[in-house]
């Protein structure tokens, strides 16, 4: 595995490949850079996470940590797991459970002081309980579920703060506020298009139509609907919780994902996985401002021939940081209310730096975000 992961001046310090040859269980660990702090990244748990892909999204949560000024370095882990496989929902709970628990303890020598897990791709609240307990140390993971607590030696209750709060999307929606401010859009006629309706892209639209911006699109894997008066998110949300489609919504026109790409909104905001904006979309795209809800949702060639575009893209290092720092409120006892309060100011502050950077200096937001999270991180190894 490491001979084909690139290696810098930054990182990674750790590249860690498990297998459990009783349950076949395969998964990566990469621990990027610890100058601010233990790694902080999530777990995705999919049929075909690579070291690689691990590997970058180590490196994008270095950055992101760094840019949300929280005590966090950059890590990411990943699991091989493939629900269809197992023949029943209650078999596939069984058995991911003993994934997780396996795969926890093989790189319990490594936590909390060099690596804290979190939720990603495929794994939620449940699944960092499982992790904990599987350790027995309660701050071995962040985006626990809320009844799962312990009282610290200062007597202070801590619980966990899911991610299904909606802390990711939550910043998400705040980001796109921001970048229509700053490109001198009026929030209350701006448009947005949702792609991927998990857990960042349902609440985005939550919080995007409480502040008054109409979701016109959403994609999510079977399907997309498109409503130019507005989709509504708690209508959408009961469909998923159906297991049906955004596709099923009753208004409307059906679209695919290359056609939700295609549309003239003032937002477009992916938000399900790595790489689904490719070089077939990017001559395509007609949205003034990407927001990436999703992490690595494209190329960085890519976003540099977007920006040359006049499009302006919210790199996922800034613009879906609210997950990480909900992790760090969860860390530190805060109550739910401070944690939403803690990612408003965060992302706010954070997105109005890099973006006035980028507009001033004439170059890509991620270059100007770069360029501040190198400089801090440089700093505490100094």
């Amino acid at each position: 595995m490491v001979s084909i992961l690139q290696k810098d001046s930054y990182g990674p310090e750790y590249l860690v490949e498990i297998h459990d040859p009783s349950l076949g269980m395969e998964g990566f660990l990469v621990i990027d850079n610890t100058a601010l702090g233990p790694g902080k990244g999530g777990i995705r748990m999919t049929e075909d996470v690579s070291a690689e892909e691990v590997a970058r999204l180590a490196r994008a949560m270095t950055w992101k940590n760094a840019l949300a000024g929280i005590p966090f370095g950059g890590a990411k882990a990943g699991i091989q797991w493939n629900a269809s496989e197992q023949n029943d929902a209650h078999s596939a709970s069984a058995r991911k459970k003993e994934y997780v628990q396996s795969f926890a303890r093989r790189i319990a020598p490594f936590i909390p002081k060099l690596y804290i897990a979190g939720p990603d791709v495929n794994s939620g609240a449940e699944e960092m309980r499982w992790f904990a307990e599987a350790i027995g140390k309660w701050n071995a993971a962040t985006g626990k579920p809320s009844d799962f607590c312990f009282v610290a030696s200062s007597g202070k209750k801590k619980c966990g703060l899911p991610h299904e709060l909606g802390s990711t999307g939550f910043g998400v929606a705040h980001a796109a506020r921001v970048a229509l401010e700053l490109k001198g859009l009026p929030i209350k006629k701006a448009t947005a298009a949702i792609e991927g309706y998990g857990n960042v892209g349902s609440f985005a639209h939550q919080f995007l139509q409480e502040m008054g911006i109409r979701v016109v699109a959403a994609v999510d894997r079977k399907g997309g609907i498109y409503h130019d008066p507005g989709l509504d998110a708690k209508s959408l949300r009961f469909l998923k919780a159906q297991g049906k489609s955004v596709a099923e919504y009753p208004h409307g026109k059906k679209l695919s994902r290359d056609d939700l790409f295609n549309l003239a909104v003032d937002v477009l905001i992916p938000a399900s996985v790595t790489d689904v904006i490719t070089d077939a979309h990017k001559n395509k795209i007609q949205a003034k401002i990407i927001v990436e809800g999703a992490n690595i949702p494209m190329k960085e060639h890519i976003e540099e021939h977007l920006w040359k575009r006049k499009v302006l893209v919210v790199p996922d290092i800034i613009a879906n940081a609210g997950g990480v720092i909900s992790s760090y409120a969860e860390y530190r006892g805060y109550s739910p209310k401070k944690m939403f309060a803690l990612v408003e100011e965060r992302i706010e502050k954070v997105v109005r730096e890099v973006l006035t950077k980028s507009l001033q200096e004439g170059v890509s937001a991620r270059t100007a975000a770069l360029g501040i999270a190198r400089l801090r991180i440089e700093r505490a190894r100094a």
